[in-house]
């Protein structure tokens, strides 16, 4: 196998993966992708069947690179020749004061102001829908009359295992190589370039794209920069309606209860079941996080669909755990790593699956060109919300980190 090559991808997740396709759709050959384990593996942020894709943002810049995000995968599903995006409506649920019980006190409302505002300026397909015609066109919710409800057309599902493995298949296609199973990488800036060790050789490129999920900065230590990252574990659980027609795909919607935490839910894909996650926020570490279902967050599924998507609950399918990488405000993080002019990193910041097929084509052009004309500037990895002495978290978490949880410490 080669060891020279003009850009190596580091992890090939969601991100990472979008990136080694862009990338050798105009660099081919000379581009390598490194992922530590197996390809499709379960130990990151990625996997699973589905993500909500929406356009949905009360922030003009995710609404703008989400428009963008949309073409993308169906540049790769035109490709791929494999439909990756499915569109099924996206409804966003906005409850005033809090009425999820048992877990009032654990949520702070969001208002649909903003998101009314930025998508009407950004001319995004948007409905407001009282209660009654909510109930006409969905009524598998039951919904009361303080819920101010928002309906967008172009919302559906990413299907996650399905993008990644496309973008993974269409690199090679392309001439990329994709290099798993490598263990952890040992990082060393050489000449105008970078040197990277792993179990399975060491190779070299001038250019370096970081896409390491909660494993970010144990590479950007080796760089000389450390941000400050919280791991935190997730958790959705499947469950399997009594009468499973009424939450096909293309009869049910994806939906978003618009609180922080949040929680949000998909029509039957994948598994023989409604999929519903509630946001954790429990502070963990890569090596840390467990694979075992919490009961209480699988309980806590429950108690909402029997409230207000009563018809979708039945036994359980399974649970499954994952992790998110967040930033202090959730913001992404896609720029080049301080005093490394030809390095460049991505963080999702937990929301960025619908993005990956853009962000990897935004380090393409970074890497490639050395700039992009997608808009970046709110994600600069040396805005104050990173660089301050201590930057302050912006979400509820019902799981309080420790000391040593921190930042992706071990």
């Amino acid at each position: 196998m080669r060891t020279d090559y003009s850009v190596i991808v580091l992890g090939l997740g969601g991100i990472g993966s979008g990136a080694a396709y862009w990338l050798a759709r105009r660099a081919g050959r000379d581009v390598l992708g490194i992922e530590q384990f197996a390809l499709g593996h379960v130990r990151g942020e990625s996997g699973d069947h589905s993500r909500i894709i929406r356009k949905t943002y009360d922030a003009a810049h995710y609404v703008r690179l989400a428009q963008q995000s949309y073409a993308a995968w169906e540049e790769l599903e035109t490709e791929a020749g494999e439909q990756l995006i499915f569109r099924t409506g996206e409804v966003n649920f906005f409850p005033g004061p809090a009425t999820v019980e048992p877990m009032d006190a654990e949520l702070v409302d969001l208002r649909p102001d903003g998101y009314i505002a930025c998508m009407a300026a950004e001319g995004v397909p948007f409905e407001v829908l009282d209660p009654d015609e909510v109930a006409r066109r969905f009524p598998q919710f039951r919904l009361d009359d303080s819920i101010t409800t928002i309906y967008q057309p172009d919302g559906g599902l990413a299907a996650a295992a399905r993008c990644t493995a496309a973008h993974q298949r269409m690199a090679r296609a392309h001439g990329a190589s994709l290099v798993e199973n490598a263990g952890r990488c040992r990082i060393r800036a050489s000449g105008d370039g970078y040197e990277v060790a792993t179990e399975k050789g060491t190779f070299s490129a001038k250019k370096l794209v970081v896409a390491a999920g909660p494993w970010t900065n144990d590479v950007l230590a080796q760089l000389g920069t450390r941000l400050p990252l919280t791991v935190t574990q997730e958790q959705v659980t499947y469950f399997k309606p009594p009468q499973p027609e009424p939450f096909a795909l293309d009869r049910f919607p994806v939906w978003i209860w618009m609180t922080d935490p949040c929680l949000y839910g998909f029509p039957i894909y994948g598994e023989a079941g409604v999929k519903i996650g509630f946001d954790r926020f429990e502070a963990v570490t890569a090596e840390t996080r467990r694979f075992e279902p919490d009961p209480q967050n699988e309980q806590d599924a429950r108690s909402f669909l029997e409230r207000y998507i009563p018809g979708s609950v039945g036994p359980v399918i399974y649970s499954k755990t994952c992790i998110m990488t967040l930033t202090p405000a959730r913001e992404f993080v896609i720029d080049r790593v301080p005093g490394h002019e030809n390095c460049f990193v991505a963080i999702g910041a937990g929301h960025a699956f619908k993005f990956a097929s853009v962000i990897g084509q935004v380090l393409s052009e970074l890497a490639l060109d050395g700039e992009t004309e997608k808009v970046v500037a709110p994600f600069a990895i040396d805005r104050p919300a990173l660089t301050a002495p201590h930057p302050v978290t912006t979400w509820p978490t019902r799981y309080p980190p420790t000391a040593a949880q921190e930042c992706g410490s071990k």
